[in-house]
């Protein structure tokens, strides 16, 4: 049988990706170095690591702006739309077949198609971090960098350190979808099919 290509992976979202995926690493790994900073064992320097975060919040920020123009302007934000008649039951199908299924050889229940570039889990997962998680980290973060924007107490408790746990807790759990991402990317027909996809655009169905 031949093998069937499928272009999913168009020149802007490669892009926009490519920069999006360093600019969250950095942004995690200076984020980790301002939380846990000790003067006498800094992985990064304390200013240099606010001067890179703050910079790299910037980037990631004007990226996700590309990314909500990129999903408007062409077909790509048909990928995002969610059907949520009988999603619980395809989510669960699915979760079967990562946790279960896939160890016992059996074939994915919603393959990649020119229609499905995501299986439910995947969609569900990135709606709630591209239209959720990512614009609080972004809102909170513009609100840190300029802390005259926020307000001064919500119940006797400081503006400024509920806007930071947020931001961190979005940091959070932005960090934990990357690395499900990155294991999840790595199943398929063998482990760097997927990330060959992103780069040339093309998927090896």
């Amino acid at each position: 049988m031949a093998e069937e290509k499928l272009y999913l992976y168009p020149v802007w979202l490669r892009a926009w990706h490519g920069i999006n995926a360093i600019g969250i690493v950095v942004l995690i790994v200076t984020g980790l170095n301002m939380q846990f900073s000790n003067p006498d064992y800094s992985f990064i320097n304390f200013e240099l690591a606010v001067n890179l975060h703050n910079i790299c919040g910037i980037i990631v920020t004007i990226g996700y702006l590309v990314f909500i123009i990129g999903n408007i302007a062409t077909p790509n934000k048909k990928y995002y739309r969610m059907k949520w008649k009988g999603l619980r039951k395809r989510l669960f199908k699915q979760f079967r077949f990562y946790t279960q299924g896939m160890f016992k050889g059996e074939k994915p229940p919603f393959p990649v198609s020119e229609k499905r570039k995501f299986n439910p889990l995947q969609k569900f997962s990135y709606v709630v971090v591209m239209y959720l998680f990512v614009p609080i980290a972004i809102v909170t973060g513009i609100a840190l960098l300029f802390p005259e924007l926020i307000i001064e107490e919500v119940y006797t408790v400081s503006g400024i350190f509920l806007t930071a746990i947020l931001h961190a807790s979005m940091g959070f759990l932005i960090s934990i979808f990357l690395i499900v991402h990155l294991y999840v990317a790595s199943i398929g027909k063998n482990p760097l099919n997927n990330f060959k996809s992103i780069i040339t655009g093309w998927h090896h169905a």
